[in-house]
């Protein structure tokens, strides 16, 4: 399993990401990584073993954890 952030364009994004994801995945939501640029501030975390998007969503992007930070997916 690999630890996941996706980043979103605003908070109401970032909790319907998480609201959708809650109960089937380990997620939660954090302030994003200084590291990773985010237009809102928030992000979701999440362990999968493949990077979750929605087509509907507003998602800004979807990273993935490195031994060196985040790579963007």
């Amino acid at each position: 399993m690999n630890r996941y952030i996706a980043t979103f364009y605003s908070h109401f994004d970032a909790l319907v990401f998480f609201g959708r994801i809650k109960e089937t995945t380990d997620a939660g939501l954090m302030p994003v990584p200084r590291k990773v640029s985010a237009s809102c501030g928030t992000c979701c975390m999440y362990k999968s073993s493949a990077p979750i998007d929605f087509p509907d969503s507003e998602t800004e992007a979807v990273y993935v954890e490195t031994d060196g930070g985040w790579r963007i997916v």
